[in-house]
């Protein structure tokens, strides 16, 4: 897989979910790969769980991933040749059916496009690349979970009051996730909370935004990114942000859905102030009032 110092660089799984059209998802988000095996039934879930199973002593759901994304579901006769995709998203793993693993492939961020607008909202696309099996699409598998596995609300406690939230009252505070399900649960909780914000979905959008701002004079206060983005990831941004002074003082949070992957000090290697998992409203909300109160402590 991809070295994990190389943050110019990150490792796809490629696979199919037909004959023809390649996928992916970051290696990252990968915790093992498994052949086909027997399911319990789940009663009165999604029709995209096939069932669950057990592995290392935790039951993890199987979703049909060509189902979840709007694909013919794979037939029950051709199941046994199928793998199975182990990720771990915000501190849980789930399993993905797919009908065959193709292999790893290197990736420059700045080769990963972001999807056509022509797609929409509603696209399960983050990015697409291209690879030696053509145009590879790289799956949101947070938008699939989401709306297949809905997580528990994430208001913001009411253990906050007016005064203990006043130190956001007047910071610029930038979101930058290439999920549209991620940037809308960052902005519920900011809007429960009465925070005023801007939203970009990449880091190459975000950099321009923050330096089209100084140029005007002003300044954001506080960056909330994403990690594993088309264009430029989480990393390379908060390094780009470091390296000008005008935007430099920014307290910049690494936001992620890698659960086992992600530390402190490898966000401090790029020069973040703080990481955290995807998603609990309280834990972002109290680390963004750490960085109103105190600032970058450099």
């Amino acid at each position: 897989m991809n070295n994990p110092q190389d943050r110019s660089n990150q490792g796809l799984l490629q696979f199919f979910l037909s004959n023809k059209q390649p996928f992916a998802i970051a290696t990252l988000k990968v915790r093992e790969i498994v052949n086909f095996q027997t399911l319990t039934q789940l009663p009165h879930s999604h029709p995209a769980i096939l069932g669950a199973t057990t592995l290392r002593d935790e039951t993890i759901s199987i979703i049909d991933m060509a189902m979840a994304i709007g694909y013919p579901p794979v037939a029950e006769e051709d199941l046994k040749s199928c793998s199975i995709i182990v990720t771990e998203f915000s501190r849980k793993q789930t399993g993905f059916l797919v009908r065959g693993i193709d292999k790893i492939i290197e990736a420059e961020w700045q080769k990963i496009a972001a999807p056509p607008a022509s797609l929409g909202a509603q696209t399960y696309i983050t990015g697409v690349i291209r690879s030696d099996a053509g145009l590879v699409q790289i799956i949101d598998v947070e938008k699939i979970l989401e709306e297949i596995e809905p997580p528990e609300s994430g208001s913001v406690s009411t253990d906050y009051g007016t005064e203990d939230l006043a130190p956001l009252a007047d910071k610029s505070i930038l979101l930058v996730d290439d999920s549209l399900v991620a940037r809308k649960q960052i902005s519920h909780a900011l809007d429960d909370v009465g925070a005023s914000y801007f939203v970009t979905n990449n880091g190459h959008e975000a950099l321009a935004f923050l330096q089209e701002m100084a140029d005007e004079g002003g300044a954001v206060d506080i960056v909330v990114s994403d990690i594993e983005m088309p264009l430029m990831d989480g990393y390379e941004l908060t390094r780009e942000i470091r390296r000008d002074p005008r935007l430099s003082k920014a307290y910049v949070i690494l936001h992620t859905s890698l659960s086992s992957t992600i530390s402190m000090d490898q966000a401090k290697d790029c020069g973040a102030d703080k990481a955290l998992t995807k998603f609990n409203a309280n834990d972002l909300i109290h680390t963004m009032l750490e960085g109103a109160r105190h600032g970058r402590q450099s």
